[in-house]
């Protein structure tokens, strides 16, 4: 029987093949100094032991929902219908939430009543849970946001809450828009209410190969095009989506994703956190995988070039770097 009592806060964690990460996890959340919360999380039918180790916590606060396999915005629409909590946190499955973000952000929320969502920056780290760099948002308040809303995401997905009833409001998440379900539900929901990032990192966010995000650039013009597009208009087609989708599945190989993985880390570790030697691994194995493509060629012999070089270039040729 489904509990209907409301509480403060579900964390809301899809989670996929996520075996190898989940339990650091979830003891990330039930680590939290604010304690008043339900962690949904959705089983989006993982075929590895995903299912047991959420099972192995003995802790009353868990929900754990299994389900058919049906992509990341499924699953979070079916967690939507089932949470209890007024205020959702986004948090995946693979990454960990620093021990005081449950209270900063509901407390942002609880005294700001106009805003509708609060993220914060971040840290990211590679998949052995090595420090990659710190993200700075590009924006933290409202007006900030807005004033770069259409030119790339303001919110970092896994480190937002938000509140359930403006969500609900906004439609909830798409399902065409593939990869990038949580960018087109900010332009949405900016017409709820106002958004807001916290200056200070609240999560780690892991790199991974299986990740389902790799760097754009790897999916080809068209596909930044037609994203470009939908963001723009704030709405989506399904013929729209299965194109999205067809570009996804063809570059859905884990040669495909490892290279981007090691192309993205390499090129983290020159512009962001000055390490080129380690970044100089990362190419190589990126040209391991895709001998093919010259950019990682370029990657690895930029990075012998010292970094107030590196930096005047990146400062010219961000994309390219």
């Amino acid at each position: 029987m489904k509990i209907t009592d409301t509480i403060d806060i579900t964390v809301l964690m899809p989670a996929y093949n996520a075996g190898n990460y989940i339990g650091e996890a979830i003891r990330s959340v039930l680590d939290q100094s604010y304690r008043d919360f339900e962690l949904l999380v959705i089983n989006d039918g993982s075929t590895d032991n995903t299912g047991e180790v959420v099972r192995s916590f003995n802790d009353s606060r868990i929900v754990l929902l299994n389900t058919e396999h049906g992509g990341v915005s499924k699953a979070l629409n079916t967690g939507l219908a089932e949470a209890r909590g007024r205020y959702i946190a986004r948090f995946d499955a693979d990454d960990i939430c620093l021990p005081g973000r449950l209270e900063k952000q509901f407390l942002f929320l609880e005294q700001h009543p106009d805003h509708v969502l609060t993220g914060s920056d971040a840290v990211y780290i590679t998949e052995n849970g090595e420090h990659l760099f710190n993200f700075a948002c590009a924006g933290y308040h409202d007006t900030e946001i807005r004033n770069n809303l259409y030119t790339f995401c303001p919110v970092i997905h896994s480190a937002v809450m938000y509140r359930k009833a403006a969500v609900t409001l906004a439609g909830g998440y798409s399902l065409h828009a593939h990869n990038f379900e949580d960018y087109l539900l900010w332009v949405n929901i900016a017409a709820v209410g106002k958004l807001h990032n916290i200056p200070e990192p609240l999560i780690k966010v892991r790199f991974n190969p299986s990740s389902v995000t790799i760097d754009e650039k790897w999916r080809g013009e068209r596909f930044r095009k037609l994203k470009r597009k939908i963001i723009t208009s704030g709405s989506i087609t399904q013929l729209e989506g299965e194109e999205i989708l067809s570009i996804i599945n063809m570059q859905n190989t884990l040669s495909i994703k490892t290279g981007a993985y090691h192309a993205l880390c390499g090129k983290k570790l020159l512009t962001d956190n000055y390490r080129p030697a380690y970044a100089r691994r990362h190419f190589v194995k990126a040209i391991h995988q895709s001998p093919s493509r010259w950019d990682n060629y370029a990657l690895y012999a930029v990075s012998f070039f010292p970094k107030p070089f590196i930096n005047w270039l990146h400062r010219r040729s961000p994309n390219k770097l």
